[in-house]
Formats: C-alpha cells, structure tokens, sequence
C-alpha cells in the first residue's frame, strides 16, 4: 500500500482553505453559467424526477424501517417489518411471491417474445397493412381497463350466459358452468390471458421501429456471406441490429408485468383475491396500505418489489445491454 506523505496531507487540507473552496465554488458558477441553456432544458426532468421519483422512493424506503398507521407519527422499529415479511407471514411467502414469479416468468417472457414475433411479422407486410395491424395490436393495451369491463368480465362470467361457458355447454364440453373468475384453478390462467392480450405497448412498438430500420444492406450482405433462411437472418443479423430497442422492450416488458397486480383484483373484484389464487406483490400492499393501513410494513413490501425489479432490469441489461467493443 502506498503510504501518505505529509505533502499529501497538506494538498488535501489547502483543497478545503477558504481560498481554494472559494476558487472552486467560482469555477462551477462559470461552467453552469457558460451551459445554462443546457442545465434549463433538463431542469423540467430533473425535477419532475426528483419530486415524483427520487423522493417518494427515498420516503417509501424510510418508512419500511417503521410501524405506520397514518395515525400515529412514524415509530422506528428497525428491520422487524422485513423479519416479519420473510418469516411470519404466511401469506405472502406462500402464495403472494409463488404467484408473482409464475405469473412473472410465464407473461414477461411470453409477452416478450410474442412481441418481438408480432413485430417481425407485421415489418413484413406491406404498408398499409403494417400500419393496421399495428394498430390493432397496440390498442388493446390503450384500452385494458374499458374491454375490461365489456369484453373479458362477460367473456368469463360464471354463470350460463357467460360467453364461454355458453359456448362449452352447447358444445357438450362441461355439464356445469365454471365460475372462472373465482376458482382457485382459473383465476390465474385467466389473469395470464388478459394481460398477454394487452401486452403490446410501448416496448411491441420500439421492437417494430427497430426492426424496420434495419439496413435492407445487411440481408443482402448475410446472403452472401451464407444466410439461408429467415430464422438465421433473424438470428444473425436482425435481432443484433435491434439490440437497443430489445433492452427498452425487456426492461418494460419487466416493469408492465410486476405492475400487472390490479388485473386478479379487477376479474375478482376481491382484494384479497379468492384463496388468495391471484394474489401478487401489489394486491398484498395494497391489501396492507389502503385496508388495513399499515403503511410501514406495506413500504417494506414495495422495497422488496422495488429490488426484484431491480435485479431483473440488471439481468436484462446483461442480456442486450452493448457489450465491451459492440
């Protein structure tokens, strides 16, 4: 280790003399003055950012070392909501976190890849068939909430009129209607069916863009040099080429779908959901929150949900993210 010599300690101790914090304290007024027009133009962003993000995370990760009614002030009782969460209950470990990641791994990577499948088919139709099933595809994911209410509650409902169990009965297929939406063995698949049908947003329309822009020059160059077929285009040329507009439609395929919790509560109208079968990580902090209006131990939650999303935009980053020399 190299060792600090007195002149070391003596540079150090003049950086913070008067004099020099004064210069330096002047130096970044004359830099923030000569970018001004810059520093204003990000200022809107940067507080938007800082009021609506950085601080309400700072807040939430705050209270998760507290016990908070909305009552009562804040009462620090250190790690106990997170003792509490991975140890004693019973809910969340056992069916919040199982549902979370099944419904995670089947509709983020479903959804992705049905995205980025759609989006290569739809770039090789001619223009103005592009441009509608494009919008097709993307409406629904405008108006989840409003087909929410016309289309999958009837689609689903559990008695005879319900348009899918009318149809299975006059098809002879069950002899009884199924009460989907509160049956602890379909309400998870329906949740996973409404929401891959609305997961065609903004990363399906980045992927489109991407693949699109593609250089008509790289397939012919891939002919050449060996390309036979359209998988290994894809392969070896497209999917390199959209590596970017990937990563963005990773990263909110990721988001969408660990903020996907309202869509069990929505077909349930229950919160908790029926036996907890569509129970997520947002219902339990909402359950938490807004019924029983334990919002310390509801922020301990978020923060475990603020990590898992971490990790996982870490993990899709690692994936698309340009590597060292690309």
């Amino acid at each position: 280790m190299k060792m600090e010599t007195p002149m070391h300690w003596t540079w150090r101790l003049a950086r913070w003399k008067p004099s020099a914090l004064r210069a330096r304290l002047r130096l970044l007024a004359k830099r923030l003055w000569q970018d001004r027009v810059s520093y204003l133009m990000v200022a809107p962003y940067v507080l938007t950012f800082v009021i609506f993000i950085l601080l309400p995370v700072l807040g939430a990760i705050g209270l998760s070392f507290t016990f908070y009614n909305m009552i009562e002030a804040p009462r620090y009782v250190g790690l106990l909501n997170y003792i509490y969460l991975f140890t004693e209950d019973d809910v969340f470990m056992t069916y919040v976190l199982p549902n979370t990641f099944t419904f995670a791994v089947i509709v983020g990577p479903g959804g992705y890849l049905l995205a980025f499948l759609l989006a290569w088919l739809i770039a090789q139709l001619p223009r103005r068939m592009r441009t509608f099933f494009s919008l097709a595809l993307y409406t629904p994911s405008m108006a989840a909430a409003v087909a929410m209410s016309t289309i999958w509650l009837v689609l689903f409902s559990g008695d005879r009129v319900g348009y899918l169990n009318s149809f299975l009965l006059g098809l002879g297929v069950i002899t009884e209607p199924i009460n989907w939406l509160h049956s602890s063995e379909w309400l998870m698949p329906v949740m996973i069916i409404v929401t891959l049908w609305s997961s065609m947003g903004v990363g399906f329309l980045a992927m489109l863009a991407g693949i699109l822009n593609v250089d008509p020059q790289l397939y012919e160059a891939g002919k050449i040099d060996g390309v036979k077929n359209r998988l290994q285009e894809i392969y070896y040329i497209t999917i390199p080429s959209v590596k970017p507009q990937m990563l963005f439609g990773a990263v909110m395929a990721i988001v969408n779908t660990l903020q996907a919790g309202s869509i069990g509560v929505t077909l349930s109208g229950q919160n908790p959901t029926p036996n907890y079968a569509g129970q997520l990580i947002l219902n339990h902090i909402d359950d938490f929150a807004f019924q029983r209006f334990e919002m310390g131990y509801a922020a301990a939650v978020s923060v475990v949900l603020l990590i898992i999303v971490y990790i996982s935009s870490k993990l899709a980053w690692a994936l698309f993210g340009a590597k060292e020399g690309e």
